[in-house]
């Protein structure tokens, strides 16, 4: 097969680690920059041209679209599904899962355990029931474009709460509300799933003094064994956003596992030095199994 892996950069860990598996794996591997894909449709059908050539039989693609590139990339994909070529992630999977409130509503409906949320279009009612609604502060504000623990603020008082949602407001900044999980001691799993099946997982533990444990603000990972419910839920996440491929975020609380997001390009540095899996091959399997299942997009979840 000849499988492309979409990503802007070529010295990246996880694109470097998909290419050499696809190569492992015996198949043809190319790189391509999604941002330059010009997008064809005329009566001939809809194309691809990469700087001014025209792309033919790619087999697969492995998108690895970032946030800030998602709807020029997302329509890459597309257009890609159009002609029929696989994709390891439906396109519409990627831009449901960029998208955090909406994301968090589709979880809300699956039935997952989440950390209490709100959304709010009126600051002056936050300090009301809406703060009430979430518990004792702390509370956790996000911004709904924040990746990798950027926009994310603890306010320690609900009257600090509502000083960040005004100031966040004042900025046409849009922000949720979430209740703070004390016990998770800020630590939290990320769990990747491939193709209905946990590949690997890793705890994420913040540097001292700071509640983010993203692995790009400082925070350590280690392996961790995932319990039946931790299990369930990310395999039900990922479901639930129509992801063949994800990285399922959530926190160990005294109520169980609490789902924090999905994310569609999930990076593969953390979990495979933590859990010394190759995750990559995984994925390469996973496409090598649904390559004659070539669709055309469709919306599982209607939402």
């Amino acid at each position: 097969m000849k499988i492309a892996v979409l990503s802007r950069n070529p010295n990246l860990y996880s694109t470097r680690r998909l290419l050499e598996a696809i190569e492992q794996k015996g198949h043809e591997a190319i790189r391509l920059d999604h941002m330059h894909c010009d997008i064809i449709m005329d009566e001939a059908g809809p194309s691809i041209y990469y700087h001014g050539k025209k792309l033919e039989k790619i087999d697969a693609i492995i998108p690895r679209i970032g946030a800030s590139v998602t709807f020029y990339g997302t329509a890459v994909v597309r257009q890609f599904e159009m002609m029929k070529t696989f994709s390891a992630v439906d396109s519409l999977a990627i831009t449901r899962s960029r998208d955090k409130l909406r994301s968090l509503q589709i979880l809300s409906r699956s039935g997952l355990n989440m950390p209490r949320t709100a959304f709010t279009n009126r600051s002056e009612n936050a300090g009301e029931y809406i703060l009430e609604h979430l518990g004792k502060a702390p509370v956790v504000l996000k911004l709904l474009e924040g990746t990798q623990g950027l926009g994310v603020v603890l306010a320690e008082t609900r009257k600090a709460a509502e000083s960040v949602i005004e100031a966040f407001e004042g900025l046409k900044a849009r922000v949720i509300m979430q209740e703070f999980i004390k016990e998770a001691g800020g630590a939290d799993i990320r769990v990747f799933v491939v193709d209905g099946e946990v590949v690997g997982a890793m705890k994420r533990q913040g540097k001292e003094g700071e509640f983010r444990s993203n692995l790009h603000r400082g925070g350590s990972a280690n392996v961790i064994k995932l319990s039946r419910a931790e299990k369930a839920a990310a395999l039900k996440a990922a479901k639930a956003m129509g992801l063949a491929i994800a990285g399922v975020d959530m926190l160990q609380s005294s109520r169980g596992p609490l789902i924090l997001e999905v994310n569609s390009s999930p990076g593969l540095e953390g979990i495979e030095k933590a859990t010394g899996i190759d995750i990559a091959g995984k994925i390469i399997e996973y496409i090598e199994r649904g390559k004659d299942k070539k669709r055309l997009p469709k919306d599982n979840v209607k939402a």
